[in-house]
């Protein structure tokens, strides 16, 4: 039972950071990985930076 609600609590977790913007560091750390094991994985700090300045246009110093 509590298996289950690990995995159901992850999977809530994990939709919730998908809604407002935040892709999956687990996700995205698996497939680099399996798919690209000659590069180098970003740390969690580095990803969410990258992320955040994709989504948000960093270093543009406007908001729109």
């Amino acid at each position: 039972m509590f298996n289950d609600l690990t995995k159901l609590g992850k999977y809530l977790g994990q939709a919730a950071r998908l809604m407002v913007g935040l892709p999956d560091y687990d996700t995205y750390a698996a497939h680099m990985k399996a798919t690209h094991p000659d590069r180098p994985v970003m740390s969690y700090e580095e990803f969410f930076r990258e992320r955040q300045e994709a989504r948000y246009g960093g270093g543009t110093g406007r908001c729109c």
